[in-house]
């Protein structure tokens, strides 16, 4: 058996939203399935050294973006490609709980999540965390 085809999510309206401009805190409110949105205002936290919030931003994506991915799918492995920009939400939350993980001292999830990063997406891990 080989691995299984990769997984393409649907479009989701919080990306819409917030690649014309939405306030991500209002898009992740009116449209909490959005794994692009937790996954912007963890970003965004962990920019402005705050990782505690971080950390529960990317937890929130990270686990909207499982639920999407079973939905289409996904059987809890195999790719997630970063070339398909709908996937791009939970990739990001992903990487941004292994950023903020690592930032608080959570060394296992940190480790747990960049692995299943990279084994989501190698382009995603090299693009989102380069260098490690």
């Amino acid at each position: 058996m080989g691995e299984p085809e990769p997984t393409l999510l649907p479009a989701e309206a919080g990306a819409r939203l917030l690649a014309g401009g939405a306030d991500p805190v209002e898009t992740a409110a009116a449209h909490p399935a959005s794994s692009l949105a937790w996954a912007v205002l963890a970003e965004r936290a962990l920019a402005a050294q705050h990782p505690v919030e971080a950390y529960a931003y990317a937890r929130t994506g990270y686990h909207r973006g499982l639920d999407t991915l079973r939905k289409g799918g996904w059987r809890g492995h195999g790719p997630v490609p970063w070339e398909h920009e709908p996937n791009r939400g939970f990739l990001r939350a992903l990487a941004a709980l292994a950023a903020a993980a690592e930032a608080i001292g959570e060394d296992e999830e940190a480790q747990r999540c960049a692995a299943f990063l990279q084994d989501s997406s190698a382009t995603a891990a090299q693009t989102l965390r380069p260098g490690r």
